[in-house]
Order: C-alpha cells, then sequence, then structure tokens
C-alpha cells in the first residue's frame, strides 16, 4: 500500500464512479460526521456516481438512498440495490434473488435459529431490519467468531464478517458480484472492460472482492488491522480513519477531475 497523499492530482482522473463501504469507511466510531457527508455531496456536484456498498441491512439502506447524496446503495453484502424513485420520493429494490427472494430468505432464516441454538450466536440488534441476510453480533472471542463462521458454512451458507457482525447469505454474491450487476443494468458500466472508471474505498475483510477486482482501491487507515485477512491489500491507504480517511479519498477524486 501507497500513502494516499503520495498520489499524484492526475491518478484518478479516469473515476466517474466511487464506491464505499460504510461501517468504519464512512462513519467512525459508528457516526457520520459533516466533513463526510459534505464529501459525498462534493462528489455528486462534480458529476460523479457515489454508491455505498455495504453489509448494512436494508432497513438502514432505504434511508441512505432516500436522503443521502448518493445514487443508490448496495446492501446486505450484495442482497439488494436501493435506488430513489425518479421523483425524488419512494425508493425502487432490485434483489438479488429477484422473485425467489421470499422463499430463499425464510430457508436461511430456518438455518440461522438452528446455527444460534447450536453455537451459542446470538443475532444483530439490526436482524429485524434485514430482508436477504443473517446477522450475528461479534463475539467477544475469535475462538467463538470462527465457530459461528464454520457453522454457516457448514450448513452451505455463504458467509464472512466485518467489524460489526458475522454475516450469513445465500446465494454465492458477494459485494463485486452484485456491483457489477448492478453497475451494468442500472449505470450502463461494464466493469470488465473499464475498471478504471471505478474507485473503492473499504476497511475490512468483507471488502476483499473489490480491493482484489478493481484498480483504484483506497483502504481507510484502520484497513491495516484485517491486512492478515485478505489476499491483496488496497493499492492506496489514507492517514485517517473512517469518515476522515473518506474525504481524503474523495479530495483525490476530485482533484483528478480539474
Amino acid at each position: 500500500m501507497r500513502s494516499l497523499s503520495d498520489a499524484a492530482p492526475s491518478q484518478f482522473a479516469s473515476v466517474r464512479f466511487v464506491l464505499t463501504d460504510m461501517d468504519e469507511t464512512l462513519t467512525y466510531r459508528g457516526r457520520l460526521s459533516a466533513a463526510t457527508y459534505d464529501a459525498l455531496e462534493r462528489l455528486q456536484s462534480a458529476g460523479v456516481k457515489v454508491i455505498p456498498v455495504t453489509a448494512a441491512p436494508a432497513g438502514w439502506c432505504d434511508q441512505m438512498a432516500r436522503m443521502w447524496p448518493v445514487d443508490g446503495v448496495i446492501g446486505e453484502n450484495g442482497g439488494l440495490f436501493i435506488q430513489r424513485a425518479p421523483n425524488g420520493h419512494g425508493v425502487l429494490r432490485r434483489f438479488w434473488h429477484g422473485d425467489a427472494q421470499t422463499e430463499t430468505v425464510a430457508r436461511l432464516c430456518a438455518l440461522a435459529e438452528t446455527i444460534a441454538q447450536e453455537t451459542g450466536a446470538v443475532f444483530a440488534d439490526d436482524q429485524p431490519f434485514r430482508l436477504t441476510s443473517v446477522a450475528f453480533a461479534q463475539p467477544d472471542s475469535e475462538r467463538q467468531r470462527d465457530r459461528i463462521l464454520a457453522a454457516l458454512k457448514a450448513a452451505g451458507t455463504d458467509a464472512t464478517v466485518n467489524n460489526l457482525w458475522v454475516l450469513g447469505w445465500l446465494g454465492g454474491y458477494d459485494k463485486l458480484t452484485m456491483a457489477r450487476r448492478i453497475l451494468q443494468q442500472a449505470f450502463d458500466l461494464d466493469i470488465d472492460a473499464e475498471p478504471e472508471a471505478v474507485l473503492y474505498c473499504g476497511d475490512s475483510a468483507n471488502d476483499a472482492p473489490m480491493f482484489q477486482f478493481f484498480r483504484h482501491t483506497v483502504g481507510v487507515s484502520t484497513v491495516r488491522n484485517c491486512l492478515g485477512e485478505i489476499p491483496v491489500a488496497p493499492r492506496w491507504v489514507t492517514q485517517g480513519p473512517g469518515g476522515a480517511g473518506f474525504v481524503e479519498a474523495a479530495n483525490a477524486v476530485l482533484a483528478g477531475r480539474k
């Protein structure tokens, strides 16, 4: 990783889309700062499309899509995409599973109840607001975390962790596969043909597919805590953690547009 402060002003001139993790990338210690919100607005005003790509529940993503200066939100680690309706009120939702969504989630929830009983895992307090995934609160011990992860995978689910949750879902997707689908369908961008059009900013293990695929990747400073869990590190790292780091990334993208 190289320090983002060393990037030339033209480094990100090709970037038209900023995709970003939310928890501890846009936020810091659970809070969104005015400076970070301002950075989102400045990117939009400059014509850059901004899409949070997060493991956060659909309920949180719905609010972000309605009220934040973003162009849509990929939520629950890729399970759905929520976008503000053209009239400015209401939202449009696209699910990875389409018409099979209800049946798939019913099966997932049944598996999760069994896993909770067998492992002592505790559902995250935001579980009632999820539509495509299950989330268990991060346990105090790494051993217990690994036990929950192993139980999810043994049950046939996809699973990952971030700084808040142990996550499970069905479908074989991740942040990257849903981003590829949504950018093509909603924005007519083929990321395999134009990977340089996107900058991704993140901080945790479930960002690994994005760090591995995109050419323009930025980790906020706390990404150093999970480098042992990701196969490819982001190319650049910020000085600040969380939202302060995202502001650095936004400023670097905006410098390339001048």
